[in-house]
């Protein structure tokens, strides 16, 4: 007997021991564990911030749209739910029938971006564990305009390329959430606590993009596009005593309310991300650097014969023009290759590669869009490069961005300084309150102001007089 009632004695006391450490020592921990397990939290998606044109036209907005999720805990009867909702929904019978046997206690997102009949036809399904509720989605009121600019965001509120990517911490905000205390069943315990921690909307972006400049240039290049029949064309159009690109038109373009139907290739802003062989649109910086050094000027003559040879090779036209005795400012206005090659090979790649750099070939200028590369400048060395800097002199044997080119050619009308590219120039609040405004900034100066206007005189008269109208 006595062994018996220490043995129960015992027993009571590591009970007693037991209920103590978890209603005292544990206490805290597990009451905020319950209070967890009952809160089901639900995220609240912020109101995605808008994309405006310079003057404030609307390009980019978030609408509400209806979207559905299960919560498979809560399903009774996960087969006849998968058959009576698959054909509202863009996933098979089986796939939803595996999505709702997971068990989950967390809700799963089955479609968004539904349209008001099928949201309305899902709802008189009355199905137990399936939800309908509004979720923001992208809207690009303008349809194609400044795609390639702007972007696509995902149906997560997250920007997936363009400035939608670039500025997404900028334009995404802050969720919210929503807890309410709710049973196993997921059903609100009556009286139960709530809490609610409300969204923050994101910030408005204002780019420098204009959108009728942008609305012409992406009709006329559309038009050469087809009339050339070439696979793809650009218009570049920048203010050059800022660095605000005005217009950025690529043909073929998309929708990207509708981005899904292209490849990624479609949408890519190839002014920014590709580079090409620039040939004789590069040869305003030959001249530049030529003049900034003092080596020629308008009158200065060369002798342009059918080929010139140079470092085991030979230059010569394209066409096979000879122009025989021409002075610097008729091969700038006839673009003769062999003039340039001449300039190119006289100042050297140790006087002339500095001056490529400094225009912004060669690296990436700080342009606010992803993507953007740096090119391909030929490093000098001391000796068997001849042949290759001659072609350098006219744009052969280099890689330059179509935005690095514009750039450097907007630094000879803004008097020799170079500026940094930009897309956007304001950031606004949800209430339209300015918060950061975009100052230019000046990345060099590659020539003098002096070069600059003889530059400028030279490229007019390429227009007024030679091949170049």
């Amino acid at each position: 007997t006595i062994f018996i009632f220490f043995f129960w004695a015992l027993g009571f006391l590591l009970l007693i021991g037991r209920l103590g450490y978890l209603q005292i020592y544990k206490g805290d921990d597990l009451s905020d564990r319950a209070v967890a397990q009952r809160m089901r939290p639900q995220t609240i998606d912020a109101q995605r911030g808008n994309i405006l044109d310079r003057n404030y036209n609307t390009l980019a907005i978030s609408v509400g749209a209806d979207a559905v999720y299960a919560l498979p805990n809560s399903v009774r009867d996960v087969e006849g739910t998968a058959r009576q909702l698959a054909p509202f929904l863009p996933i098979s019978e089986a796939e939803l029938t595996k999505i709702l046997n997971t068990q989950s206690t967390t809700s799963v997102w089955l479609a968004r971006g539904l349209s008001v009949e099928t949201a309305e036809a899902i709802r008189r399904l009355g199905l137990p564990g399936i939800r309908v509720t509004k979720r923001p989605q992208r809207y690009y009121p303008q349809g194609s305009l400044a795609a390639h600019v702007i972007g696509i965001a995902g149906s997560d509120n997250q920007g997936l390329e363009g400035i939608e990517y670039y500025y997404d911490e900028t334009l995404k905000g802050t969720p919210g959430q929503l807890a309410v205390e709710k049973d196993a069943t997921q059903r609100s315990i009556p009286g139960g606590d709530s809490e609610f921690v409300p969204p923050t909307a994101g910030h408005d972006i204002v780019l420098t993009i204009d959108s009728v400049i942008q609305y012409v240039s992406e009709t006329h290049i559309q038009e050469a596009v087809i009339s050339s029949k070439s696979d793809r064309g650009l218009v570049l159009v920048m203010d050059p005593n800022t660095g605000e690109i005005l217009a950025n038109a690529i043909y073929p373009t998309f929708d990207p309310n509708y981005y899904q139907d292209v490849s990624a290739g479609r949408r890519r802003n190839v002014a920014i991300t590709d580079q090409y062989e620039p040939g004789s649109t590069f040869k305003f910086v030959t001249a530049a650097a030529s003049i900034d050094l003092g080596l020629t000027y308008n009158e200065r003559t060369f002798e342009s014969g059918s080929y010139w040879e140079v470092g085991g090779g030979r230059v010569r036209n394209s066409d096979g023009r000879v122009f025989g005795s021409i002075s610097f400012l008729e091969a700038m206005e006839r673009s003769d290759n062999i003039t340039f090659a001449k300039l190119s090979a006289e100042m050297g790649p140790e006087r002339f590669h500095p001056y490529i750099r400094n225009f912004g070939f060669g690296g990436r200028s700080g342009v606010d869009f992803p993507g953007e590369i740096a090119g391909m400048v030929a490093t000098p060395r001391l000796s068997g490069q001849a042949l290759q800097w001659a072609n350098t002199g006219f744009g052969q044997g280099i890689a330059v961005t179509p935005l690095q080119l514009l750039n450097a050619l907007c630094s000879i009308a803004n008097s020799g300084n170079l500026m940094r590219p930009y897309f956007v120039r304001e950031i606004r609040d949800s209430q339209g309150r300015l918060i950061e405004r975009v100052e230019p900034e000046v990345l060099g100066q590659p020539v003098g102001s002096s070069t600059a206007v003889q530059v400028s005189q030279l490229l007019r008269s390429v227009v007024v007089n030679g091949n170049g109208n």
